[in-house]
């Protein structure tokens, strides 16, 4: 049954909202002397809106319907798409449509919302996730994803954007989501169904910039960008100059706006070293609150991706942050590229693969936290050391760094199948929170490259940056290799990406060994725990290592992952990997065992000492008994 429609009360609502008796549109033009909404359908007609302080311009219409199409003229100008337009049907160039958040039946009511700890992250993209590319298209995959252990989907970008693919980062409509996956409703039955099997959904939202193709933004106002501030993608939001008040109050109410209509659980925030403001509160803070807010009794959680590592991220507002949950920690997949692959090129020169590195990382979040980072001449990172392990984001591969080889492949492409099994059980196993990008999980044949259906005048300027990016490795700024870059604005480069959900079945060892890691993770109450504090490590070698899991009461776990040769000890001085007293470890688990593809697994210690098999990894439990 439909849901009555609950008409809105508040006036200060940007974009076109239905309330009793028609629709309210308001919008920011502080140039304009005069702004009219012009309905295209399903009658065709013209109204102005009347003025209103700061530059807004607002009224409402009777007789517009909640599925309206229409667009602003701006003194006789345009007509130009709405800069808060709920959804573009017709791409980000064409008319907005009235959309009725009112209008959809949730039945989610007892969601109680996440936090962050105890969570196993999935990212995805929605164009590339299935065939179809659409929300109701992945909903029939979200079982198979909370059986495998994950609990939080994490959208890539989804705000419209032109073209017909594109990772989402040069979204331009940005409270739309992309109509080539679908109406906002669509985006609303995926959270229903995705919160029906206990699957939290957050989504990544980008504050950095616009993207360059379908941006109505200057066309109401200049005031939306900054000249002070410039990023890569161009000038910088204007986030702290002259009329900023405006453009804060566009973006805090973004934040908000996704998580109070659609129901997400929390926001993933890009490239946030980028989102320049000198004023206080920082935007950042802002717009955390904001959404908070709007959550309600809900718990959400707010994830940053910031480069240089500022732990600013995850202060409270109180203390000057940003009020943040959480981090992605590159400085993890770094150390275990360089592992896996051997090579030190490009942004991986500060990083060994070392035994130490993975330590370190276990126990103390980020590897940089102020001291000096060679690839950039200067200190990278402040200190994290009393964060919670939960709030660094750990993984083995993501968007961009699957992207960054030379045509998009993954790692299982060009790495050794053990060693990768290895690291692949310390990102899963570790106290910190894992997270895993769509179809690594089953080994998926599919690469991920960049790819960005841009106008005819992007194409040849969007393929020669990817290709002068990319020259950052050595290997890739060969001529043999720049030939081979993928076209990004090729339909198939697109294509290519789409996942084929029968590997699961034809790649069962690797998809096994995800399986059973997020059961370990989630079930084992000693690795559950994510006690950074219970945790210590040391190095047995340039390439191996032990991590010790500290617990009285359940028993410590001891996990020794070997990155190297065949390691033999008749005895190891290192108290670590001495079990309890009256305690002897016995093997839970091993990435050997032959259902994941290994050679056999065998314990590491026995009474002629220890033996940890080149490329390995394998968990001991301590149980009572004779060491």
């Amino acid at each position: 049954m439909r849901a009555p429609t609950q008409p809105s009360e508040r006036t200060d609502v940007l974009g076109a909202v239905p309330v009793a008796g028609g629709v309210r549109f308001r919008v920011w033009a502080p140039r304009a002397r005069r702004v009219d909404v012009v309905i295209e359908a399903p009658g065709p007609a013209v109204h102005a809106l009347d003025p209103a302080p700061g530059g807004y311009f607002a009224a409402t219409i009777p007789r517009a319907t909640p599925v309206a199409r229409y667009r602003y003229r701006l003194d006789g100008e345009g007509p130009y798409p709405d800069p808060c337009a709920r959804f573009q049907p017709e791409g980000p160039h064409g008319p907005s449509q009235v959309v009725d958040a009112n209008d959809f039946v949730w039945n989610d009511r007892e969601w109680a919302g996440i936090g962050l700890k105890g969570q196993v992250i999935y990212e995805m993209h929605i164009g590339t996730f299935t065939a179809e590319g659409t929300f109701d298209a992945a909903v029939r995959e979200l079982p198979a994803l909370r059986d495998l252990g994950v609990t939080v989907l994490e959208l890539m970008p989804v705000a419209e954007f032109a073209g017909r693919w594109n990772w989402g980062y040069d979204g331009v409509a940005l409270y739309a989501p992309f109509h080539g996956y679908g109406d906002p409703h669509a985006l609303r039955r995926f959270v229903d169904a995705a919160h029906r099997v206990n699957l939290a959904v957050i989504l990544d939202v980008v504050y950095n910039h616009v993207g360059p193709d379908g941006n109505y933004l200057a066309t109401y106002s200049p005031h939306y960008f900054s000249e002070r501030h410039r990023t890569d993608w161009g000038p910088g939001i204007n986030f702290d100059g002259e009329h900023s008040a405006a453009v804060r109050d566009f973006f805090v109410r973004n934040a908000a706006y996704w998580i109070a209509d659609f129901h997400l659980d929390g926001l993933r925030l890009d490239a946030t070293q980028t989102i320049r403001d000198d004023s206080r509160p920082h935007i950042l803070a802002e717009a955390s609150s904001a959404a908070r807010a709007a959550a309600g009794s809900r718990r959400i959680i707010l994830v940053a991706e910031n480069e240089p590592q500022d732990a600013a991220c995850l202060d409270p507002a109180t203390a000057g942050g940003y009020g943040l949950d959480g981090m992605w920690n590159d400085d993890f997949h770094h150390s275990a590229r360089v592992a896996l692959t051997g090579r030190r090129d490009g942004y991986f020169h500060d990083y060994r693969g070392a035994a130490q590195e993975f330590v370190s990382a276990a126990k103390h979040g980020f590897l940089y936290q102020g001291q000096r980072y060679a690839w950039q001449r200067q200190p990278r990172g402040t200190p994290v050391l009393d964060r919670p392990a939960w709030s660094m984001i750990v993984f083995t591969q993501n968007h961009d760094q699957v992207a960054n080889t030379l045509d998009g492949r993954r790692l299982h492409h060009f790495v050794a199948p053990g060693r990768l099994r290895a690291i692949v059980a310390l990102a899963l196993l570790a106290p910190q929170t894992p997270m895993l990008f769509m179809g690594e999980e089953f080994a998926a044949s599919q690469p991920f490259p960049f790819f960005a259906d841009h106008c005819a005048r992007l194409h040849t300027p969007v393929h020669e940056g990817r290709r002068e990016f990319l020259s950052q490795f050595a290997p890739y700024a060969t001529p043999a290799a720049q030939a081979r870059v993928p076209d990004p604005c090729a339909p198939a480069t697109f294509r290519s990406a789409k996942l084929d959900f029968a590997e699961r079945r034809r790649n069962a060892q690797v998809y096994g060994l995800y399986h059973d890691l997020l059961k370990l993770r989630r079930e084992d109450p000693v690795i559950a725990a994510q006690a950074r504090t219970a945790l210590d490590g040391a190095v047995l070698a340039p390439h191996a290592f032990v991590l010790r899991f500290f617990d009285a009461r359940h028993g410590d776990r001891l996990l020794a992952v070997n990155l190297g040769p065949d390691l033999h000890r008749a005895s190891v001085p290192e108290p670590l990997v001495a079990p309890p007293l009256g305690a002897r470890w016995r093997m839970a688990w091993s990435s050997e065992e032959p259902r994941y593809g290994g050679q056999g697994a065998i314990a590491p210690c026995t009474a002629a000492g220890w033996h940890l098999p080149a490329d390995s990894a394998v968990l001991l439990r301590a149980e009572p008994g004779e060491p």
